[in-house]
């Protein structure tokens, strides 16, 4: 995504299973983050549940529909009811998606055999990126009766940092990558570097809309750090900039699934 001194780094290979939930306020880097990570550990796998919402968007899926009011608003998609059992699904991009999981890789089950907890595995290669789910202490208590997280990442940026950053961002939809006219500009103006395809505007990078879902997301956030707090999961991260957090994130990252257990 960003430019940034992070490419072409070394490769590092885990010791143990990394399961991350990624937490922060929209445009805060999530995305950035998660890809960098897997870039640097690449046994990671990494979900966004923002990233498939407006991929459901694009292609006008019937949950796409549903939930473009929502995002151009600024409010928070609701994930269905709390006493839902959920799954996590790769493959949730599909119009077929049940509408109540507008988190789109949360589906409700009725199978009564989905809802038993998962046997996490210890071994690598079943590690993982949530980035955007869960977004609510009930979503976390759900997920906790699946799979055992062990790492809840809050980064943090100041919300004037952010705002300049989300003013200038430009996406290509069809792949995900992100540029900004600031610090990290496409080689050719309005054109993905890859592609040679326009690049575009998201419709919720407005200024206006971006509060409307920050003070959504500080009502909902507040009770799902303390959740993970609670259980000593949680690990906080500030910075200025992607390219200031990213190497303390990598060296906590480290120091929890390459080095000694911690």
């Amino acid at each position: 995504m960003n430019a940034s001194p992070i490419r072409g780094e070394r490769k590092t290979q885990l010791a143990r299973a990394a399961r991350i939930i990624l937490v922060g306020a929209p445009g805060v880097g999530k995305g950035t983050q998660a890809e960098r990570l897997m870039k640097r550990f690449p046994q990671l796998a990494a979900i966004s549940s923002g990233d498939l919402l407006r991929q459901n968007v694009c292609t006008r899926t019937p949950l796409g529909i549903r939930a473009e009011s929502v995002m151009k608003a600024g409010a928070l998609v609701s994930a269905g009811p709390a006493s839902s059992p959920m799954t996590l699904s790769s493959t949730a991009v599909g119009a077929s998606m049940m509408p109540e999981a507008a988190d789109n890789f949360i589906s409700a089950d009725m199978d009564a055999a989905s809802s038993m907890p998962v046997q996490a595995s210890d071994d690598p290669s079943a590690s993982f990126i949530l980035d955007g789910f869960p977004r609510t202490a009930a979503q976390a208590a759900q997920l906790d009766s699946q799979i055992t997280i062990n790492l809840v990442v809050n980064i943090i940026t100041p919300t004037s940092i952010i705002l300049d950053r989300i003013s200038d961002r430009l996406v290509h939809a069809p792949s995900g990558r992100v540029y900004n006219d600031t610090f990290n500009p496409p080689r050719v103006a309005g054109r993905d570097d890859v592609t040679g395809e326009p690049l575009t505007r998201r419709a919720d990078d407005d200024p206006q809309t971006w509060m409307n879902r920050l003070r959504k997301f500080e009502q909902t956030s507040r009770p799902l750090l303390e959740h993970y707090r609670h259980r000593d999961m949680l690990w906080t991260v500030e910075g200025n900039s992607s390219d200031e957090i990213s190497p303390v994130l990598f060296e906590e990252f480290e120091r929890r699934f390459v080095g000694g257990r911690y």
